[in-house]
């Protein structure tokens, strides 16, 4: 034991339990984001698909998994219709729109022919006097304001079970704006009772369990389930 001066005792002693206080966080946090997260630790059940359009779709989405490894939200000149940009990169939207395309429906087509005719349906947060194929069908907001003037949108809720594969969710990331979209996978977590998400939200396209992490602004169901 080592003698500690009565004059910095109490420093010392501060120290002494703000580590400790860092060490119990450290530790709380790494329990709950195994206990929030328990899809990272454990492997999934895969729930058979009856539609042969959400079968396409999410096949397409799997397989993005292994080709998308970057995220690059870059403006790029694309050709029209079925333009992209290389597979090896891309942001959300690319996600939704390549599975898309794999199901018979191209986004890029589709959304474009409806802004041509109702431009003033859509957000005009870019200040855009006419529409633009090589990216308003990239951004989150055309997506949602597509999807819910076809009449697929749904309720949002908080349950797990309203949410069912090949499903589209939107979120809002931070309460300002910054907005993310992603699909339900048919890889369900028996832990936390719901499917997980296809997504690229910053490291390429991934499966995980983040339904809920953001807030939810948008739910969506392009294909019915026969």
């Amino acid at each position: 034991m080592f003698y500690v001066p009565n004059i910095i005792r109490p420093l010392w002693l501060l120290i002494l339990l703000t580590f400790a206080s860092c060490q119990a966080n450290l530790q709380s946090t790494a329990q709950t984001r195994e206990n929030v997260s328990p899809a990272t630790i454990e492997k999934p059940k895969l729930a058979a698909i009856e539609s042969a359009a959400i079968k396409k779709m999410l096949e397409s989405a799997v397989e993005q998994t292994t080709l998308t490894k970057n995220y690059d939200p870059a403006y790029v000149v694309i050709s029209y219709p079925m333009g992209d940009v290389p597979m090896e990169k891309g942001v959300c939207t690319d996600v939704v729109i390549r599975a898309f395309r794999k199901a018979g429906v191209d986004l890029q087509k589709e959304v474009h022919e409806d802004m041509a005719g109702s431009f003033a349906a859509y957000p005009k947060k870019w200040k855009l006097a006419k529409p633009d194929t090589n990216i308003d069908h990239r951004r989150v907001p055309n997506l949602q304001t597509f999807f819910t003037r076809k009449g697929k949108s749904l309720p949002i809720t908080g349950t797990a079970g309203n949410f069912q594969p090949g499903d589209v969710v939107a979120w809002d990331l931070n309460g300002k704006g910054l907005t993310h979209i992603g699909i339900v996978s048919n890889f369900y977590n028996e832990t936390t009772k719901r499917y997980l998400i296809i997504h690229n939200i910053g490291g390429g396209t991934q499966t995980e369990d983040r339904i809920f992490d953001w807030k939810i602004i948008g739910h969506y169901r392009y294909f019915q389930m026969p």
